[in-house]
């Protein structure tokens, strides 16, 4: 065997059976390792970014690591955006990432790059094999780095002549470090802090998706307290049955307002909540300046042990159905285009179980709402705010799950970041409805603009926002990468087109003119 092939074995035999790929020649061992162990699957993405948001939207929905292979640093650096909102969710992802061959390198050819540098900058873990006898071994550490920690990025960087020479046997991972654990003590002093009034618990990570949910909300029935999670969540179960999180805002003043009265804010598998950005005369932290912030574990720690301790402390009950959320889907809607009206069918003709990944930017407001109530389902945020998100996730949700429908709620400007997942979309045959809130614009930033004080808007700010002189036209994108699409101009068109791609097996893409 050579160093590619024990590499691929202990992938396999670690339970890594996923790999999202975009090749280069230095990979071309590893290819070809890849090609004779069919049990792995390959899924190619036809730009690395498309591969590492794919890996996250992989680990979002199965709680197991997926692996990327990626060209040297320039490939590397083209999956960063992603690499970046898979850290923010806490994703487990084993980047392969090539590298010329240990003798090549003191040349300066021209694909050389700081592989190790670049991989430093957004992974919590990266190794160059020194030859093909470590790179097993190597290969086992970055599985147990991914699966650290609830989830983290690990780089392995393989020359070339690691890849081809000679080796000796495949390894397998072992179990990653124990989770940390906050005292008794603090449990306890958690514990009372609940019970003050104003008081607020703020989870997240697995809590917003799982049975520990339940078991934050009893802690909140027992202590009277609010229960909070994030605005940008990797996850979160969402409609009938799910609980019923207070969810905090992106807007700083509605982040402020949902906070206000806050007294005392223990936060359990999370962070203190942090504005977006810094704005003139607008405030950085939105917790009320007199909030005591009480933290119980961040969201490397063992929250789950974390929340049992903390419910035994404070005594709890068991829910009742009124607890969750109920059941109350609208009508669908009719007339006139207008988002309001087309978050309101999506909600009402949203199956159960369905995945939905979100990158409608300033429009998902009117999905979000809509869709409280809505059949059971899940829900995928921009956790690092870097767009082209959503075509990619959508891709690793679809593998992840595949007898369950994704909704990608995708903006148009976003979209054009990473379109090229159509294709993969195509190719795989993956059961996904994008739905393209076609507004001609990156809207978002509008608002920016007048959110760091600017009011006098001339012609080149306008053309900095506006996707228009050509407008683009998704239906024909989609057809070129082989995705069957229609465009809607009105709620009707929309009701028909959303029921043809819920129905049907395979990606759809409808474009909503807006």
């Amino acid at each position: 065997m050579n160093g590619a092939e024990t590499l691929v074995k202990t992938l396999l035999a670690s339970e890594v059976d996923v790999c999202f790929a975009n090749p280069g020649t230095s990979e071309m061992h590893f290819v070809a390792a890849l090609d004779s162990h069919p049990d792995m699957r390959c899924i190619l993405c036809l730009f690395e970014g498309g591969a590492s948001g794919a890996a996250d939207g992989y680990f979002r929905m199965t709680g197991r690591v997926a692996a990327t292979l990626l060209h040297l640093a320039p490939g590397f650096g083209n999956a960063f955006a992603n690499l970046h909102n898979a850290r923010k969710a806490q994703s487990g992802v084993v980047n392969v990432m090539g590298e010329h061959a240990t003798y090549h390198l003191r040349h300066e050819a021209p694909l050389k790059g700081d592989t190790a540098g670049i991989s430093r900058t957004i992974s919590h873990w990266t190794r160059t094999s020194g030859d093909a006898a470590s790179v097993a071994r190597d290969g086992a550490e970055a599985i147990r780095a991914a699966r650290g920690k609830n989830g983290q990025i690990a780089t392995l960087i393989l020359p070339a002549n690691t890849a081809w020479e000679e080796a000796v046997a495949p390894e397998v991972a072992g179990a990653p470090a124990a989770l940390q654990r906050p005292g008794l003590a603090q449990v306890q002093a958690a514990a009372q802090a609940l019970r003050l009034p104003g008081a607020a618990l703020l989870v997240d990570g697995m809590v917003l998706h799982g049975p520990l949910g339940e078991i934050a909300l009893q802690i909140a029935k027992a202590t009277g307290c609010r229960l909070l999670a994030p605005a940008l969540a990797a996850r979160i179960r969402r409609g009938a049955g799910a609980v019923p999180f207070e969810r905090l805002a992106y807007v700083v003043e509605e982040n402020v307002a949902v906070l206000a009265g806050i007294s005392t804010l223990v936060l359990c598998g999370t962070q203190e909540p942090t504005s977006f950005f810094a704005y003139p005369n607008k405030p950085s932290l939105p917790a009320p300046p007199d909030c005591r912030i009480l933290p119980l574990g961040s969201i490397e720690d063992d929250t789950g042990w974390t929340l049992q301790a903390l419910a035994e402390a404070v005594g709890v009950s068991a829910l009742a159905p009124e607890d969750l959320v109920a059941l109350d889907l609208p009508q669908v809607a009719t007339g006139a285009m207008s988002l309001e009206k087309i978050g309101q069918s999506f909600a009402a003709l949203l199956p159960d179980e369905a995945i939905v990944v979100d990158e409608a930017i300033t429009s998902s407001r009117h999905f979000i709402a809509a869709s409280a109530r809505a059949r059971g389902h899940d829900w995928l945020a921009v956790t690092g705010g870097s767009i082209g998100y959503g075509l990619p996730a959508a891709v690793g949700a679809a593998v992840a799950c595949p007898s369950r429908k994704v909704v990608c709620l995708e903006g148009d400007g976003s979209g054009m970041y990473t379109l090229q997942s159509l294709w993969t979309m195509a190719r795989e045959g993956l059961d996904v409805v994008v739905v393209v809130i076609s507004n001609r614009g990156y809207q978002i930033l509008r608002g920016e603009l007048a959110n760091v004080g600017v009011t006098d808007v001339g012609r080149n700010a306008v053309r900095m926002f506006d996707v228009v002189e050509p407008s683009l036209d998704w239906v024909a994108l989609a057809k070129g990468h082989g995705v069957e699409g229609v465009r809607v101009t009105d709620t009707d068109q929309f009701n028909a087109a959303f029921a043809e791609g819920l129905a049907r097996k395979g990606p759809y893409l409808i474009e909503v003119i807006c």
